[in-house]
């Protein structure tokens, strides 16, 4: 049985700065592309029975970089939709509404939890069949990758809320014994040899 891995893209100007980044297309700033490249260490070597992409350029030039020829872009892939929030950081949304909370509560005329989890299951049927055959690799965002980690292990979408995921990271669900489990998660690729890891939090 294949496994799953799950690619958040790298680097943008709003991710750098933590502003909620849907809709938006926006590119990979320089250091994001130079960790999109990185990336291509964790995945060589590995037979994919698919690639899909978010349709957003940040993650089809991850994907790109990496060395993975996405066959398709999939809108279920998608960042969460945040509506009223898209461009703001979480700090500025709670100095109006100090109790939001995206994993409970959804963005106003964006979407709800509910719908974002409806759309990892659709993601999670859809390539089901495909891990007999191996792996199959999905490129996209953080937050609706949290969800489908959540939605891979039984967990209702708000539980993606405690699976932080940086830019340039790479997740993989799998099985044990019979069981969906998440094999390894929030993993950023090795430093270029010569280089210190970089410990600053990737966002």
């Amino acid at each position: 049985m294949g496994e799953i891995l799950l690619i958040r893209h790298g680097e943008t100007t709003w991710s750098a700065s933590h502003r909620h980044t849907s809709y938006t297309d926006l590119e990979l700033t320089p250091d994001g592309e130079r960790q999109a490249r990185a990336l291509g260490v964790m995945v060589a070597g590995r037979r994919f029975a698919r690639v899909l992409s978010s349709p957003r350029q940040r993650a089809t030039r991850t994907a790109h970089l990496a060395g993975l020829d996405a066959e398709a872009t999939d809108p279920d892939l998608a960042e969460w939709n945040y509506g009223e929030y898209e461009g703001r950081t979480t700090a500025d949304i709670h100095d109006e509404n100090p109790h939001w909370n995206l994993w409970t509560d959804g963005a106003p005329g964006g979407e709800s939890p509910a719908q974002v989890g409806e759309r990892a299951d659709r993601v999670l049927a859809g390539i089901g069949p495909l891990l007999d055959r191996g792996s199959v690799a999905l490129v996209g965002h953080a937050h609706s990758l949290r969800v489908i980690g959540a939605r891979w292990i039984g967990l209702p979408p708000s539980a993606g809320g405690l699976l932080r995921l940086d830019t340039a990271t790479v997740s993989v669900l799998g099985h044990e014994h019979g069981r969906q489990v998440i094999l390894r998660w929030n993993q950023p690729a090795p430093p270029p040899p010569g280089n210190d890891p970089d410990q600053a939090a990737r966002h």
